[in-house]
């Protein structure tokens, strides 16, 4: 009897074939790629088995951080089941394959039209525009639009048309600078302010302006603070100036976050296309879209607004194709996976996400400026009209925040945001002035890396040019972030700011020995602490309410031992004594 099938074909035995032999390969540890080989930085000599393969990166990718405990992102990182298996269902198309995929490009032409719907275009009117990578492909495709329209007015008035500039904000997400880099505009960045909300000062913006502007980028919500830019002031600044130089300055509304926000927690906000000057609006749909990254949105005004010049006719896929992105092929699934959104949502859902979302921020906003260690810069749970932080603002926004939880209403009714500012359901914090003052060696990215011990990723930087002296920590708000979310998010910001302090008189190490009790619960802590800051503290106050907040989440050591305590003293030579406390 023959041993293999080797010995019957002994042609295959030339192929490798007929017998099975072990090898490195079959080994799924202990044939896998190493750093210190070199061989991740050469394209591999030989295959692997699949398994293998997919077992080495997945077990790679463990080291990254928790998408849903990234409090620095805006992306949606959660999707429903059905969602996805769209996604892994279309993973295979070509978005700009019309031809080949004509019921993907009806699907286009659809949420081209409930954006245009959305943001108040002219009714009976068919959108213009085209879906992105991302808001930042809109924001050049809008900038790219003003230039060559001012390009051709220019022209045609016979005038030089070589200097190009537009103006924004210097708060501005980078996007908006690298498109007057990379098209040879000259950006014209306004100083921010606490004055102006760490945002685009209007009044500043109008001096910038002159014959050269091909345009204005206003932000609907500032990636540093939450912040929305005035586009309706904006506007009426630009018509006054149009009335006394003729000068037709168009605006373009980065709606990244915000034009997936404002129109469903804060419909009254005129920002889109009811604002005559706003010409076109870039968003993301993987931010507050709700659908995974990949996936961005820009529209304009009317077919005018987008010269002829930007667009190309291209055949060579089957049939007359028109495209003006600056991406050719783009994968269609996360459209699809954002029309989903559109239809199995509607308003009514989208309202309650961002409602909910809106509820959530101010929770964590109130509770943090309860504890007299964080004040907020951003301003989205303050009675509208007011700004900045102070003990009589901070009083202000956690009594209306009371009351409005008493308000009955629908989930999807935006009434209960009517008395709050306008803005991005995101919290930027720092330590209070008195907090720092009683801990001159306070620092923020030391709690920004004790928060990572917990698993949350929590950015510390610095504010815009000009404000930079300033640094806060972030936290945007998500569809996936609940209440118990909020909850533990503060207990475990509490535990890191003691931490930080212990370790002025302790090594980390000792500081760290004693975790938080387990079988403390995180119900209600943030209403809890919220409600517990509801009067005018002095200094001394501040203290033994500090001390109260950590007692209840469990800071404190239950024991014989003697209890943790801080010395008051006054800033200077001598800095404050602390004992153990965790």
């Amino acid at each position: 009897m023959t041993e293999s099938i080797s010995d019957l074909l002994p042609g295959l035995r030339r192929l490798g074939m007929g017998q099975r032999r072990m090898t490195m390969t079959d080994m799924t540890y202990g044939s896998g790629v190493s750093e210190s080989s070199g061989d991740v930085h050469s394209f591999p000599k030989k295959s692997m088995p699949a398994r293998n393969a997919y077992q080495l990166i997945h077990d790679s990718l463990k080291f990254d951080g928790d998408p849903t405990l990234n409090c620095a992102t805006f992306l949606t990182t959660w999707m429903e089941p059905e969602a996805e298996k769209l996604i892994m269902e279309n993973l295979g198309k070509n978005r700009v394959d019309i031809d080949e995929y004509e019921a993907t490009e009806r699907i286009h032409q659809r949420c081209l039209a409930h954006l245009h719907e959305l943001w108040s275009g002219e009714q009976g009117k068919d959108a213009t525009g085209t879906v992105v990578v991302g808001s930042s492909e809109g924001i050049m495709l809008g900038g790219l639009a003003m230039k060559w329209r001012w390009r051709q007015r220019r022209q045609a008035a016979g005038k030089d048309a070589s200097r190009p500039n537009i103006v924004f904000g210097a708060n501005a997400q980078v996007a908006l600078e690298k498109t007057a880099r990379y098209f040879d505009i000259e950006s014209r960045l306004v100083p921010v302010s606490a004055e102006s909300h760490f945002c685009l000062d209007t009044r500043k913006a109008l001096e910038m302006i002159d014959e050269n502007t091909i345009g204005m980028y206003v932000i609907l919500g500032s990636t540093y603070t939450g912040h929305y830019e005035d586009v309706e002031e904006m506007a009426r600044l630009l018509d006054k100036l149009q009335e006394e130089t003729g000068l037709d300055v168009p605006i373009h509304v980065d709606g990244a976050s915000g034009a997936f926000v404002a129109p469903f927690a804060h419909p009254d906000l005129r920002w889109d296309f009811r604002v005559p000057r706003v010409v076109s609006i870039s968003t993301s749909g993987h931010k507050f879209g709700l659908t995974y990254p990949g996936i961005g949105w820009v529209l304009w005004r009317a077919p005018e607004y987008l010269p002829d010049g930007l667009t190309f006719e291209l055949s060579y896929l089957g049939g007359v194709e028109k495209t003006f992105t600056l991406n050719f092929s783009h994968p269609a699934c996360f459209m699809i996976a954002q029309y989903y959104q559109f239809i199995r949502f509607g308003r009514e859902g989208y309202a309650r996400v961002m409602n909910a979302c809106m509820y959530h921020a101010r929770l964590m906003s109130v509770a943090l400026e309860a504890t007299g260690a964080y004040e907020c810069i951003s301003d989205m749970h303050r009675p509208r009209g007011q700004h900045g932080f102070s003990e009589e603002t901070r009083l202000a926004a956690a009594d209306l925040f009371a009351k409005t939880l008493n308000v009955s209403c629908s989930g999807a009714d935006p009434a209960p945001n009517q008395p709050f500012n306008y803005g991005l359901p995101e919290v930027a914090f720092r330590f209070t002035d008195w907090f720092i003052e009683k801990h001159p060696t306070a620092n923020q990215d030391v709690i920004s890396t004790l928060m990572r011990v917990r698993g949350w990723i929590i950015p510390n930087y610095p504010l815009p040019p000009d404000t930079d002296r300033l640094r806060v920590m972030r936290v945007v708000i998500k569809e996936a972030s609940s209440e118990d979310f909020v909850n533990r998010l503060v207990r475990d910001l509490m535990w890191a700011t003691q931490t930080m302090l212990d370790t002025q008189s302790q090594t980390l190490g000792e500081a760290l020995s004693t975790p938080l009790a387990k079988n403390t619960s995180t119900s209600d802590l943030a209403h809890s602490i919220a409600r517990s800051g509801n009067i005018s503290m002095s200094d001394n106050m501040k203290h033994s309410h500090w001390q109260g907040i950590l007692d209840k989440i469990g800071e404190l050591k239950d024991s014989k031992a003697q209890q943790p305590k801080m010395e008051l003293l006054d800033n200077g030579s001598k800095k404050s004594v602390y004992e153990k406390s965790c």
